[in-house]
């Protein structure tokens, strides 16, 4: 399963110069609204020094890691809910992501144009959140039209509880608020969340988008954009674009090293914000090593062995027997599998077993 994130904000924010820093894509990047039209897509590897280890250890084949697909949505202006600029596009474009990764310009550069004309961070996320949450307000409001009606003639239960979280959402949306910030009461309405396809829904990370000598301790914009969501079920990620972009142009792991250290770095904004996107989304990832394959396997978290032996292939989770589980740490510390057995490090598990992240598995299935 490949993460899927929609990089967002309004125009000039430092959206595509993000994305090819972060992607084998390359999104035009110029300094007039709506460069971005059609959506990039490229795809990147989730940094996992784990992976890293396992290689040293079994030496496979080949190596193969997680990775996380990045999309780079044209800029949004005020009135994309009726369709003003791209609006109808971006929207659509938007709901097929997993989650959204909202660049926010927090930095002053007479030379790059702000599509309203001053740097102010808490309002253009203001624009984006209200367009959004228009959007939502509009099939909220459909869906209640029709699900009302079953929930007070039909006598169907399901109806009933659409409804009520329905209600919820439509409140909260009236007041401003996205549809994250209602409280779930249990699986059940999770699920009926999930299939109502809210954009305000998704999980959402806010990447403010500082000036070089801002990267390490953010600026006064940061901290407007901090009070500004702190009740929000969001993460905040500081990173400097331009200097994204630079470290990417070099060519050796030991130049960008050499260049994060001159710049006070411990390592890049990139490997942060993907790692953050990965997590962002509550995904683990599992482990299968050997001396054909290392690989990275990703999973949500609280998947069960079955479900996890899925993601391999289907046969797997049809089929699943048992589940031999090494934990990351003991196989690390006696440097392969059969020393594990030996040592009695390998567990042997069932379907219930819920996957630890960092677990190297091996699967049984008969179909």
């Amino acid at each position: 399963m490949a993460l899927k994130c929609g990089i967002v904000g309004l125009p000039n924010v430092g959206k595509s110069t993000l994305f090819n820093c972060v992607s084998s894509g390359k999104a035009q990047s110029a300094n007039f609204p709506f460069c971005t039209i059609e959506p990039n897509i490229g795809s990147t590897i989730v940094p996992d020094k784990r992976l890293e280890v396992l290689e040293s250890l079994c030496n496979p084949k080949r190596v193969i890691p997680a990775t996380v697909e990045i999309v780079d949505i044209a800029g949004l202006v005020k009135g994309a809910s009726k369709g003003e600029g791209l609006g109808n596009q971006f929207l659509a474009n938007i709901r097929e992501t997993d989650a959204i990764l909202h660049v926010l310009r927090c930095f002053d550069d007479p030379n790059i144009v702000h599509v309203d004309g001053s740097v102010a961070p808490v309002r253009d996320k203001e624009v984006i959140d209200m367009e959004l949450q228009l959007k939502d307000l509009e099939t909220v409001e459909n869906r209640l039209s029709k699900v009302q009606k079953q929930a007070q003639t039909g006598g169907d239960k399901n109806a009933r509880k659409l409804c009520d979280l329905l209600l919820r959402y439509r409140d909260a949306l009236e007041q401003g608020k996205s549809c994250r910030t209602v409280a779930l009461e249990n699986a059940e309405e999770e699920q009926l969340a999930k299939e109502l396809f809210l954009l305000t829904n998704k999980p959402v990370m806010y990447v403010c988008n500082v000036d070089e000598a801002s990267a390490k301790t953010g600026n006064r914009y940061v901290e407007q954009v901090r009070e500004a969501v702190k009740d929000e079920n969001a993460e905040i990620l500081v990173i400097a674009a331009k200097i994204e972009s630079d470290i990417a142009e070099l060519e050796s792991y030991e130049e960008r090293q050499m260049f994060l250290e001159e710049m006070g770095l411990e390592e890049s904004g990139v490997v942060r914000l993907i790692q953050s996107a990965y997590s962002l989304l509550n995904l683990r990832t599992y482990f299968t090593a050997g001396a054909d394959e290392c690989r990275a396997w990703t999973i949500n978290k609280g998947d069960k062995a079955p479900k996890a032996a899925g993601v391999i292939h289907t046969d797997f989770e049809k089929g699943f027997i048992r589940a031999e589980v090494i934990k990351y740490e003991d196989f690390v510390e006696l440097k392969s599998e059969s020393a594990c057995r030996a040592a009695g490090k390998l567990g042997i598990e069932g379907k219930e077993y819920v996957v630890q992240d960092g677990d190297i598995m091996h699967f049984l299935f008969n179909v």
